[in-house]
């Protein structure tokens, strides 16, 4: 059965207090340290996994984290063609997809992982492979390497469900079983992806009165 992947333009940026960590906890503690104050250490943090297993939102959440501390990070990821150079101000550098990286996304991120780690400034990447399998240039796979390394794990379908029921609970939202069946089979295994939708399906059910259920949900995306 085809997945459907939820782009809908939800308001919510993502959050470390949003992440639902289930066996990414140790990552994502020590993220909440780390965003706390990123310059405290200069060795870098790579987080690798699956699709799905919160890689950017992680990265995302942090990069948030800081705005909200008054504090600015340099982000590169495969979609920037042309990344511009090292800025100063930048309190870390943050970099998504790096095993996806051009040659000349990886000159970029060569040099701003060596001007970040000459400032004291945090270095946060994440990727799809562990560091000895990136099939990348050998002096940015190795600084990728050195320092905190944590493997993400996507979340087993009963641990999803027992996340999106304990978080429509706590909304006060009713989920029958075969609403949750009807989501967890048709849209994103990512939590993050899943949480919007249970906002948005939450706001929408407000807005028309009526319960969630499985005709709701397809009104609700006809709608978009």
């Amino acid at each position: 059965m085809k997945q459907l992947t939820l782009d809908i333009g939800l308001a919510r940026a993502p959050s470390l207090a949003s992440f639902l960590a289930g066996p990414n906890e140790a990552a994502w503690k020590h993220l909440q340290l780390w965003a706390g104050n990123p310059t405290r250490s200069p060795v870098p943090t790579y987080l690798w996994g699956p699709s799905g297993s919160g890689k950017t939102h992680l990265l995302k959440a942090v990069e948030e984290s800081l705005r909200e501390q008054g504090a600015s990070a340099g982000w590169l990821d495969p979609a920037m063609v042309e990344p511009p150079g090292f800025d100063e101000r930048w309190a870390v550098v943050l970099m998504d997809d790096v095993h996806l990286y051009s040659a000349v996304q990886q000159h970029a991120a060569f040099s701003w992982f060596v001007q970040a780690q000459a400032l004291q400034r945090g270095v946060l990447a994440a990727g799809l492979l562990p560091p000895a399998h990136l099939k990348l240039r050998e002096d940015l796979r190795t600084r990728l390497g050195w320092g905190h390394v944590f493997q993400l794990h996507v979340l087993s379908e009963p641990e999803r469900r027992s996340v999106l029921r304990q978080a429509a609970d706590a909304r006060g939202v009713f989920l029958s079983d075969e609403v949750m069946d009807f989501i967890l089979h048709r849209f994103s295994r990512d939590l993050g992806s899943l949480m919007q939708l249970l906002d948005h399906l939450d706001a929408y059910a407000l807005q028309a009165q009526r319960a969630i259920t499985i005709p709701l949900i397809k009104a609700m995306l006809e709608d978009e």
